[in-house]
């Protein structure tokens, strides 16, 4: 076997953790991806993967030792594409986005995108809980909010305009806020981080100034989905996207309420790996999902 198809095996086992899972995808027998790591190590000298019954990862050599890899295999597949004429972009992506974000706007748009490029095939993962792109083979993410020092490239996508609601029913009983003073009289539907169980305040810009407040409320959910449903049955004010309501916005079941008093807006990010080396698949996916998420939350807003 090669090296670049050892580069290829060695690279594939570490994006999936697992010696079973990368034979799955590359079509071998697992037999001969583990050969082709064993031989690798020999060739290289030092142990490149820890190997548990549970899981494998790479050793700090190891770690090291993939970006290199991924370099070189990119390199070899640039070179085999250098003199094809017009050469489409192909492949699958796998790539994971926020629940509502992925049923809203992608897709519903990804015929368009699977005309335009018939030689990519798409995996879609829709969660709403942060996954590890490597660990769960995935190209590539979309986060909403503050991003943490993952090493991982991130893409500017734009800003999600942040609004705050209540159902008529609500309004009716409770009476409306005009002013963040009025809070304190008022029933919110909590939300709870999916990844960290953390419930997230009330929050509003004042003066340039971001400010909170933990509000009451009897109802707490930890889904986009359930969120809403919540606050469409009357449970209390909610702080949301505004492409996430503007159905029901436009229709009548939900009201905006102090427009003056909204959140910041909440960045929103495509992130992965290795920007020397991104794939035309990638590459033209990034730019279609741009171009999209541009489109669609202005038109929210």
């Amino acid at each position: 076997m090669d090296r670049v198809d050892l580069f290829r095996i060695f690279a594939r086992v570490v994006e999936c953790a697992s010696f079973t899972r990368a034979a799955d995808t590359l079509g071998l027998p697992r037999s001969s991806v583990s050969s082709a790591v064993a031989e690798l190590e020999q060739r290289v000298s030092a142990r490149l993967l820890h190997r548990t019954t549970r899981k494998v990862s790479p050793t700090h050599d190891g770690a090291a030792f993939y970006e290199r890899a991924l370099r070189v295999v990119a390199d070899v597949e640039e070179a085999e594409t250098l003199f094809r004429h017009a050469a489409e972009p192909s492949g699958r992506l796998r790539i994971d986005v926020p629940g509502r974000i992925g049923r809203l706007i992608i897709a519903p748009a990804l015929p368009a995108f699977l005309d335009r490029y018939p030689q990519i095939d798409i995996d879609l993962g829709v969660t709403d809980r942060a996954i590890n792109l490597i660990e769960d083979s995935v190209d590539c993410v979309v986060r909403v909010g503050p991003l943490g020092d993952s090493g991982l490239i991130a893409r500017p996508l734009g800003n999600l305009t942040l609004i705050n609601v209540a159902s008529p029913g609500y309004l009716a009983r409770h009476g409306t806020p005009r002013t963040p003073d009025d809070l304190g009289a008022h029933w919110a539907v909590n939300y709870a981080s999916p990844s960290t169980g953390r419930i997230e305040e009330w929050e509003w810009s004042e003066q340039g100034a971001s400010r909170s407040i933990a509000m009451r409320g009897r109802v707490t959910a930890n889904s986009a989905e359930a969120y809403i449903a919540c606050c469409l049955a009357g449970l209390g004010l909610i702080q949301i996207p505004a492409y996430d309501v503007k159905r029901h916005i436009d229709a009548g079941e939900l009201v905006e309420l102090m427009p003056r008093h909204r959140a910041a807006p909440m960045p929103m990010t495509l992130l992965y790996p290795h920007r020397q080396h991104l794939s035309r698949r990638l590459q033209v996916f990034a730019d279609w999902l741009t171009d999209l998420l541009k489109q669609k939350l202005l038109a929210a807003e």
